[in-house]
């Protein structure tokens, strides 16, 4: 999930006013699509997730990363070769947090610090290369070992854990040295890595829905050549990459990685995942285990004495139809914490 990120090439709308305006109706379609508690991957200020959990917006609780945290020239450096400013990434406080570029341990370290001070429940590192970073190679490796273990062990001091982006094994690999919880995307796992995941308790959160967007609507959207390559290079990994890491017994949680207007697509991963690895494991997915991996299992994720009463009933059987979830008018009830937000049958 990037709230923040409100155009499909990844870049806020602007003007400012305007941008305010997609975040707060990106974030209640999300409500009415039937998801109850999301974390946001990068870029958005968790002034938004307070906004929500004091009433003002109307919306999921949301668990927000603060700044992508990047390597100079790596995938949270959207600086093309020419020139030095951040641009239309540069963070807005208390509205954007875009990506903070720190080198060396120390200043990973105080990146991670700073980033939970300001609300952040988990921190977002880049350690590898990107599809729409403009600069770096997916095979790149990012963030040297020591830097990964700086961000890892702020997390902990806080009692929370570290996401990153990584494709490829040795990326991967370096990541599960240092600590980091939880994988993002993962296309270009081999079997090796996968069952250290596995015996490492690592997750792996897969966002397949992305590439046929980037793929088949990519040139539109006005990526370079480049880009596009880096693209298809991906896409044509991430399935194999879910079955393997699916059969060594990886934890797999659900992501999506859309931008823009596709945001509202998001439930498609389910349909996605249904197909490879079976409907019941990828609803799962989406809710045990995503609720395990953000530290939550207490709180959500099943339907249990005790826990939070979120619910939705759908006009269907997900079991044999999956599309009863990626339909938002096929959700017909949203409950969260035991208070009805959405209900289409109302009289």
């Amino acid at each position: 999930m990037h709230f923040a990120l409100t155009e499909a090439d990844g870049n806020p709308t602007r003007p400012w006013a305007e941008w305010s305006l997609a975040v707060a109706a990106f974030i209640e379609a999300t409500l009415d699509q039937g998801f109850t508690t999301v974390r946001d991957a990068g870029a958005l200020d968790p002034a938004w997730s307070r906004a929500v959990a004091h009433g003002r917006l109307r919306g999921p609780r949301i668990l927000p990363s603060g700044a992508f945290l990047s390597q100079t020239g790596g995938h949270g450096d959207w600086r093309a070769p020419d020139q030095d400013s951040m641009g239309a990434q540069a963070p807005v406080e208390g509205l954007f947090a875009g990506s903070v570029l720190a080198d060396g341990p120390d200043a990973v370290r105080r990146a991670a610090r700073d980033q939970l001070r300001r609300g952040a429940t988990q921190v977002k590192v880049m350690a590898s290369g990107g599809v729409v970073s403009p600069t770096d190679p997916i095979e790149a490796t990012q963030f040297t070992l020591e830097e990964l273990r700086a961000a890892v062990e702020e997390a902990d001091a806080r009692g929370t854990y570290v996401l990153a982006h990584a494709y490829h094994p040795k990326a991967i690999g370096r990541c599960l040295d240092a600590g980091v919880r939880s994988i993002e995307h993962g296309n270009l796992l081999d079997e090796a890595t996968a069952a250290r995941m596995a015996k490492d308790g690592a997750f792996l959160v897969p966002t397949l829905v992305v590439y046929g967007v980037l793929v088949d609507e990519g040139e539109r959207i006005g990526f370079s050549g480049r880009v596009m390559e880096k693209a298809r290079m991906v896409a044509r990994g991430g399935e194999e990459a879910v079955r393997m890491a699916h059969a060594a017994g990886v934890k797999i949680g659900s992501g999506s990685d859309l931008l823009g207007p596709a945001m509202n697509g998001k439930a498609g991963e389910l349909a996605i995942k249904a197909r490879l690895i079976g409907p019941r494991a990828a609803i799962v997915s989406a809710t045990k285990t995503n609720a395990e991996l953000f530290g939550l299992a207490d709180e959500i994720g099943t339907v249990e004495e005790g826990k939070r009463a979120d619910l939705i009933i759908v006009d269907g059987d997900p079991l044999a139809d999956i599309g009863a979830l990626t339909d938002a008018q096929r959700v017909r009830v949203v409950v969260q914490g035991g208070s009805v937000v959405k209900d289409l049958d109302a009289g």
